[in-house]
C-alpha cells in the first residue's frame, strides 16, 4: 500500500492536488482527523490490495486535533507502515491574493487578520516540512502545471493502472461520438455489408472477423495504430486527461 499525507499552507492548493490524485486512483479522504490515521490505514491493509493507493489531506482546519499528527506518524513507523508526505507551500503574496479571490477565510485569521493567520500556520507546520517527503511551491503554477508536477511524481516510473481507454464503434451517420478524443476512420477496409451472406451479421460473428482481418490494409492499419497508441498513451497521462476515447 502506498500511503501519502497531504498537508501544508491553506490556498496552497491542495483541494486541486486531490482531484488530481483521484484521477490516478488514490482513495483519497480530506480532513481526516490524525488520531484515525493508524486505524484507517489498518483498513486499507486488511482491504487486501482493493485500496491500494491512499491519499490522506490533514491540515490546520481540524484545530487541536492537528497536534496528533507527529505522534500518529511515529506510530506508524513502529507498526511497520511506511508513507510520504507531500507538502503544499505557496508565498505571503499569493497567498493572500487567493484569499482575496476566493472570499474565503483563513482557519487561523483571528478578527480577520489574514497576514496573521498565514503566520501562524507556518510556525505550526514548521516542523512538518522539514519532514516531508516532497515540497512543491505553487506560488508560480498554474493549475495545469501543477497536475503536471503531481504526475511526474505518482505516475512517472511507476506502473499506472487509472488509465481509461474507451473504444467505441459508432456509424458515421449517426454523428461522431461527442466524448471522442480520438476519430479513426476506418472506410478504407473492404465492408462485408456489401457480401450478400454477412449482411446480416454482426462485427462480433467469427466469418465477419475473418474477412475484415484477411486483408492487408486491415492488418497493416492495427500495427500503425498499435504503435501510434503506444507513444501517445503516455503523454496523454502526463500532459491531459487520464482517461482517452
Amino acid at each position: 500500500m502506498r500511503l501519502l499525507i497531504i498537508t501544508g499552507i491553506s490556498g496552497a492548493g491542495k483541494s486541486l492536488v486531490v482531484k488530481y490524485l483521484e484521477d490516478i486512483g488514490f482513495f483519497c479522504v480530506d480532513n481526516l482527523p490524525p488520531l484515525l490515521i493508524g486505524k484507517f490505514a489498518e483498513i486499507c491493509v486488511k482491504s487486501r490490495g482493493k485500496i491500494s493507493k491512499v491519499a490522506l489531506v490533514i491540515d490546520i482546519r481540524g484545530g487541536e486535533l492537528f497536534n496528533d499528527l507527529v505522534p500518529e506518524l511515529n506510530a506508524l513507523k513502529e507498526s511497520g507502515i511506511d508513507y510520504e508526505i507531500l507538502f503544499l507551500e505557496a508565498s505571503d503574496q499569493v497567498l493572500i491574493k487567493r484569499y482575496k479571490e476566493s472570499r474565503r477565510i483563513h482557519p487561523l485569521a483571528a478578527e480577520g487578520r489574514l497576514v496573521k493567520g498565514i503566520k501562524a500556520e507556518r510556525e505550526i507546520l514548521s516542523q512538518i516540512k522539514k519532514n516531508a517527503t516532497y515540497v512543491i511551491d505553487t506560488s508560480n503554477l498554474t493549475p495545469r502545471q501543477l497536475k503536471e508536477e503531481i504526475l511526474a511524481i505518482f505516475v512517472d516510473g511507476r506502473k499506472f493502472d487509472g488509465m481509461i481507454v474507451n473504444i467505441i464503434s459508432f456509424g458515421f451517420k449517426y454523428g461522431i461520438p461527442i466524448e471522442c478524443d480520438l476519430v479513426f476512420d476506418v472506410r478504407f477496409i473492404p465492408n462485408p455489408y456489401y457480401i450478400e451472406n454477412m449482411r446480416h451479421k454482426t462485427g462480433k460473428e467469427e466469418a465477419v472477423r475473418d474477412y475484415v482481418m484477411g486483408f492487408d490494409e486491415t492488418t497493416d492499419f492495427l500495427t500503425r495504430l498499435k504503435e501510434m497508441l503506444d507513444f501517445l498513451i503516455p503523454n496523454y497521462i502526463r500532459k491531459a486527461s487520464p482517461s482517452l476515447s
